[in-house]
C-alpha cells in the first residue's frame, strides 16, 4: 500500500509542476512578453493558434490528474473515517462543574482588601 501511495505522490508533484510549467510558457491576450522567452518561435512548431490550443488543453489535462491524484491520496489515507484530526482528544472534555457551596472569587478563610 505504501508504494501506491508513494507512486501516486510522485504522479501528483509532477502534474503540479506541469502545471507550473504549461501556465508561465502561455502568454495572455495582448502580452508579448512571451516573445521573449521563445514563446514567438512555437508558432512553427505547433502553427499558428496550434500553440495556445496544445498548451491549454495540456494544461487542463494535467490539472486533472493533479486534482484526480490529491483525491486519491485522501481517501487512501482514511483520515476522515473514524479520526477528528487534531479536536480527537479534545472531545471526550468536558467544562470543569463548580461545586454548589463554594466560593467563587475568594479562598476560604481568607480577606482581601482593596487599597484605598
Amino acid at each position: 500500500m505504501e508504494l501506491i501511495k508513494t507512486l501516486i505522490w510522485v504522479v501528483n508533484l509532477l502534474s503540479a509542476v506541469t502545471i507550473i510549467v504549461l501556465v508561465l510558457m502561455q502568454h495572455g491576450k495582448g502580452a508579448d512578453m512571451g516573445a521573449a522567452f521563445g514563446s514567438g518561435a512555437s508558432g512553427s512548431l505547433f502553427g499558428a493558434s496550434g500553440s495556445a490550443n496544445f498548451l491549454s488543453r495540456t494544461t487542463a489535462v494535467a490539472a486533472v490528474v493533479f486534482f484526480s491524484t490529491s483525491l486519491t491520496l485522501v481517501y487512501l489515507s482514511g483520515g476522515g473515517k473514524t479520526d477528528l484530526g487534531v479536536m480527537g482528544g479534545k472531545v471526550e472534555q468536558v467544562a470543569p462543574q463548580i461545586p454548589v457551596g463554594a466560593t467563587t472569587g475568594k479562598a476560604s478563610g481568607t480577606t482581601s482588601k482593596i487599597p484605598e
